[in-house]
Order: structure tokens, then sequence, then C-alpha cells
């Protein structure tokens, strides 16, 4: 073929599909080594998301517990008699030779402060997303993690799906040609609104401002190691049970951190992003204690590894992008779609797609699988901590992504257009980002 010819649809597939052999012949990526070993792995956090995820790795041997709320800790402990039992995660560390794994699924501030004293244990680590609570912890623990060299993974369960993979490989294989604009969407309003607002989107709880009373704390919790590394204040029930906390400020992120480290986790995948050249955020005003319901983030990346310069803009609550609105899209609740110089491809629901327009793919061969396929997000860590590997998620690909959620909060309640500095962890033109940056801690915390 003369350069700068252009393939037509049937021809690319058929292309790709050859030059792709010689990749899809490799060597498997598990290679089967003392896959019949369990590992001893001990659960820090036991509720809700946590139940779930020790659910995830029962195969294994659970052989410690953790929770800050002895209910979650006693239903969890019937279920595995044979694990010792913790209130305090750092009570967990002083018998690290019991196991080789550690399942991370407390609250949102205190992520990084599990996650650290795993890593500089040597053991592996699985993290529920989002990684860290801000910026600066997220570098902590990428680095952390680049220098324990353990098998890592952010709960981003998705991320492990066929559907995930086909659209990465039909992506970076071309498809739709080079994407230059990127827009994410999720429909979830949690946050700071009106009451008719909440009531519209369901919100599970009216907040508007912070409790100034004090609540009695349910009986079984530890509110003080609840708090972790967040300063000091009384409890209320509008910051517990979950996930009530995580539109607080202190606690969470909000639904950029929550759902953007499922949905952004696409573009950021396909696109081999890292660290964005600027970030600008509109919205609401920012709200001192809690994030926003509805907002939106505009990232501008560079061009790397032979993909050009790219917009990418989350939308979430009532914000949807101009092609939404105007019906140039099916209007599906939360989606992902990339704008090529040859067509566009639209995601949503995480577990279908289409390639647009559509009468122009109908003869369209996908390409060959380029990218290994897993049993499960679980099992990938799992397979990982066994065989030496490393799985997708892991932190270094997390630890990037995480940042570049939290840095479209920071641009959000800053309110300017922030030009970054990924180095440094701060914004070239204005010092008001810093303090979002890394936060203040408790008295008795520090992340060693």
């Amino acid at each position: 073929m003369k350069p700068g010819k252009l393939l037509n649809r049937r021809q690319f597939g058929r292309t790709l599909a050859i030059s792709v052999g010689g990749i899809t012949a490799a060597p498997a990526f598990l290679r089967g080594q003392n896959l019949n070993n369990k590992l001893n792995i001990a659960v820090i956090g036991t509720g809700g998301r946590g139940g779930s995820n020790l659910a995830s790795v029962a195969s294994e041997n659970i052989v410690a517990l953790c929770d800050v709320n002895a209910n979650n800790l006693n239903a969890a402990a019937a279920k595995f008699t044979a694990a010792r039992k913790y209130s305090d995660f750092r009570k967990v560390f002083e018998n690290v030779k019991s196991f080789d794994a550690v399942v991370v699924s407390t609250c949102e501030h205190t992520h990084a402060f599990a996650t650290m004293l795993a890593l500089k244990s040597g053991k592996h680590v699985y993290c529920e997303k989002p990684l860290t609570h801000n910026i600066w912890e997220a570098r902590q623990i990428r680095l952390a993690a680049e220098k324990a060299k353990v098998a890592t993974q952010m709960g981003i369960q998705i991320h492990a799906t066929d559907n995930y993979r086909k659209v990465v490989e039909l992506v970076q294989s071309g498809a739709i040609g080079p994407v230059k604009e990127a827009h994410v969407w999720v429909s979830r309003a949690w946050g700071w609104q009106s009451q008719e607002d909440a009531k519209r989107h369901g919100d599970i709880v009216w907040v508007t401002e912070r409790p100034t009373q004090t609540d009695p704390v349910p009986p079984g919790l530890d509110w003080d190691l609840w708090l972790g590394p967040a300063l000091e204040r009384p409890f209320n029930s509008a910051y517990f049970p979950g996930p009530k906390w995580y539109r607080w400020w202190d606690f969470g992120n909000g639904t950029m951190s929550d759902l953007g480290s499922h949905w952004n986790d696409l573009p950021f995948w396909a696109l081999k992003l890292k660290y964005p050249l600027t970030v600008e955020a509109s919205g609401p005003p920012a709200h001192p204690e809690i994030a926003p319901a509805s907002m939106s983030a505009t990232y501008e990346y560079a061009s790397r590894e032979g993909m050009p310069a790219v917009k990418l803009v989350w939308h979430q609550g009532e914000d949807k992008p101009e092609i939404w609105k105007s019906g140039g899209i099916p209007k599906w609740d939360s989606g992902c779609l990339f704008i090529g110089s040859q067509g566009r491809m639209l995601l949503a629901d995480y577990n279908k797609f289409l390639l647009l327009p559509e009468k122009e793919f109908v003869d369209f061969q996908r390409p060959e699988p380029t990218i290994p396929r897993v049993k499960g997000h679980h099992e990938e860590w799992i397979e990982a901590c066994k065989t030496g590997g490393s799985p997708s998620a892991n932190f270094e690909y997390a630890g990037w992504l995480t940042e570049a959620n939290h840095l479209g909060n920071v641009a959000f309640r800053v309110g300017k257009k922030l030009e970054w500095d990924p180095k440094k962890l701060r914004a070239k033109n204005t010092s008001e980002a810093d303090r979002f940056i890394h936060r203040q801690y408790r008295k008795g915390w520090k992340l060693a």
C-alpha cells in the first residue's frame, strides 16, 4: 500500500487481524505457577463494598478481618470463623507475617492509610476506588507501589469486562480514526442541590450545610476510628452509613471520584492518558462542605504515543454533552462518546456500545483481541499475586487516573482554569489549588 493511502473499514479489519497475529500468539498473561496455593488475605472494611469484595476473594484463606463497625465485623466473622478480628487497621499490621495480601474497602478518606501500610509491609494490595482521597495521596501511593513491586489493583470491576476491552482495542486500532475529543456523562446527582432536585434524582438525603447537632453514635460504631485522619467533628446521621459520607469533602469527593473511577477509566485507558495540560470546571458555586450534584470538567491532554492532542469532558448530573441534548446520539442516562476523524463510538451501561454512523459500519470487521481477557477483576489480582503478574488496573495506572479525577474537583473548587504541573503537583497559574491537593490530618495521623 502506498504511503498515505486510506483503508476502508473492511480492508482495515483484515489488515489489522494479520498485523496483530504475533501479539495474540504471545505467551499467556498467566503462566499457572502456584495457582493452587491459596493466599492468606487480611480484609480491611467488611461492610457494603467491603462485604462484596470479601465475598469475591473468599476462595482464598481469609485470616484477618477489620472494621470500625462491630456489626459488620461480627457478621463477617460468623462466615470466616478462623479469622482474627480487629477494629483498628493499624493493629492488623502488627502481625504481618500471617498474611500475604490485603483488601482495603474502608471509606475514601482512609484508603491511602491502610493501603500505604500494606505496601510498606511488602503485601499485595487490592484497594476499592477511588485509590485515595486527594492528589498528593495518589502520588505517594503510586510511588510506594512502584517501590514495593507487589501485585496491586484498584477496585474498578468493569475494567475486567470483555466489553471495555473491546472498546479499548477498537479505539487504539484506529477503527474510528484519531480521536481528538471524548465525552463522559453520568446521571447520578448526589451532592449539594435543592430539595426539589434531590427528590427528582432520588437522593438519599437532603443536606445543605454541616449539621450543628450531635446525634447518638450507632451501637457498634467506633466513631473516632471511623474519622481516622479526618479533622474531628461530632457524629451526625448525615455522614453515616454509606454512601452518605462520600458527598462530604472531608470524607469523599462526590460523584467525580466515585463514578469517575469507573467511567473516566475507559477514555483514560483507550486514549493512553496520564496527566492533563489544563483542567477547567463549571457548575454551581462551590460549597465549602459538600461536593456538587451537577458539574462539568474539561481536560486538555497533549499528544502521546502516536495519538493526537485530545479534549476530554466530564458531565455530571444535569450537565450533558451538546450532541446528547440535540439528539445527535441516543439519550442514554450515562455513557462515553469517542469522536474520531472517521466515526464515533458510544458506550453505555458498561455492557454495550455502538459504532456511529451505524450504516457505515455494517460490514465492519472487528480487530482480533490484543488485550488479554480475564475471569474477573478480583481473579486477575489474585492470579497476579501468585504469578508475579501485573493487573491492568494496577496502582501505576490507577494512580494517574485518580489524580486526574481529583484534579477535576480541584478546578471546580478553585473556580479557575488550572495549568497543571504534574512534577510539582501544583497549578502553575494559582496557589489557590494547593489546599485541595493535600489535606490537613488530625493529630496522630500521618501518611508514612
